[in-house]
């Protein structure tokens, strides 16, 4: 009688939960066989100590902070260098560079959910597929990846075919699983470019802007939860790499795009507000689905009746360590603020105002509104009715402000609905 294998909801076990969570398994460098270039083993491991994130997000959050002090005490006049040439070079080419490394970052985790991933379709269903996202270490093959047993201090793996190396971890050779075939290697250095993605603030601050309290937080939460992802080689931090790079990949062509000055389409900016939101929905969700997910394994069992060994199925859950359930964990709750806010401002700024112009403007007022010009008040309003500590006076680079590229004067003459014709075209 043949068996096939499933997949189905199972609660995480509550010893998964504790808090520091336990140290081991260490993280594993990526290989040497398909990475574009080598990453020094002991650089890896020291740039995952928690030491990095935790004072880099600290010292960002303080310098954001004073900064804003600085900015509010001089009347918020741009700093001299802003005015330069070279301030405006080094924008775009910040921009241009985030752009391209998001673009490479999105490809090659593309190329790597590629090479692992196995179709629903295939003889092992949705088994298989749960299999090849959850194991992300050891051979290719359905029940071969490797687990690490926090009870016993060990990797194991269900298989009979999947060896470990002298030292008892998973080889860093062995192609087919998602860390070796690029997860490692992409997500490392994805770590690492959050911490290079805080010039985004000092720009803002260099213009005379505040920094907001959204944005530090964006920002300073983005550093830990890539931290907890690589340093706990967690499954689900594969969505991270894939879904946020891809975003970035976008706004910052777009941020690009107004930086030099071109013309962009006001309803690109919602879209990729929309963007971001779908990212926050779904990243969260297929996260959290990680977490009460498990799935049948074949395993070889000696029958104590025949000596023989025969094949039975038995019960294996996604995430196994309590690295991994903090590391998933922090990332599904860092992420449920950041979503709440995003569609908040999404509906006060391009739906419930937009209505609200269109209904005026039926109503008689004698004028007529364009999509762009309801779109820019729509989006200043909204953000001035929202709290100043939270979202601050822009958005950028999270959300831009719809006319933040605008004198004193043109932005007083957007909230009394004087200014016709005028898109942003500047970029944070």
């Amino acid at each position: 009688m043949s068996f096939t294998p499933f997949a189905f909801a199972s609660p995480p076990a509550a010893d998964l939960f504790k808090f520091p969570p336990a140290s081991e398994p260490q993280s594993i460098p990526p290989p040497h066989f398909n990475s574009p270039f080598t990453i020094p083993d002991w650089l890896f491991t020291a740039a995952l100590d928690a030491k990095v994130p935790l004072t880099i997000a600290s010292v960002y959050a303080v310098s954001a902070k004073v900064l804003n002090a600085y900015n509010r005490s001089t009347g918020k006049k741009p700093w001299a260098i802003s005015k330069t040439k070279a301030f405006d070079v080094f924008v775009i080419l910040h921009n241009v560079f985030l752009a391209i490394y998001s673009a490479w970052t999105w490809w090659g985790m593309f190329n790597a959910l590629k090479n692992s991933i196995s179709s629903p379709t295939g003889p092992n269903g949705w088994a298989g597929t749960v299999d090849s996202f959850c194991r992300i270490n050891g051979p290719a093959g359905f029940g071969n990846g490797f687990f690490y047993n926090e009870a016993l201090g060990q990797w194991e793996a269900t298989s009979n075919d999947s060896f470990l190396t002298a030292a008892g971890l998973p080889s860093r050779e062995t192609p087919g699983r998602l860390w070796n075939e690029g997860l490692a290697f992409y997500g490392w250095i994805f770590y690492l470019s959050k911490f290079y993605e805080v010039l985004d603030t000092l720009i803002i601050l260099a213009k005379g802007k505040m920094s907001s309290t959204l944005q530090t937080y964006h920002h300073a939460g983005a550093m830990l939860a890539m931290w907890g992802g690589i340093r706990y080689m967690a499954a689900p931090i594969w969505i991270f790499c894939f879904f946020n790079s891809f975003i970035h990949s976008i706004m910052y062509t777009y941020y690009t795009l107004t930086a030099l000055k071109i013309s962009v389409p006001q309803i690109m900016k919602r879209s990729i507000t929309s963007l971001q939101i779908s990212q926050f929905l779904v990243g969260g969700s297929v996260a959290t689905i990680h977490s009460f997910i498990a799935y049948t394994v074949p395993v070889q069992v000696k029958s104590e009746e025949t000596g023989a060994y025969e094949t039975q199925y038995q019960g294996a859950h996604c995430i196994t360590t309590s690295g991994g359930t903090f590391a998933t964990w922090f990332n599904i709750i860092y992420l449920a603020p950041l979503t709440y806010l995003f569609v908040s401002f999404f509906i006060a700024s391009y739906l419930k105002r937009s209505q609200k112009a269109a209904m005026n403007a039926k109503a008689g007022r004698g004028r007529r509104v364009s999509n762009v010009q309801i779109a820019e008040r729509a989006g200043w309003d909204a953000a001035k009715n929202m709290k100043k500590e939270v979202y601050g006076e822009n958005f950028s680079p999270i959300v831009e402000s719809p006319i933040d590229g605008f004198s004193d004067e043109e932005r007083r003459r957007v909230l009394n609905g004087k200014v016709n014709g005028h898109t942003n075209g500047h970029a944070k």
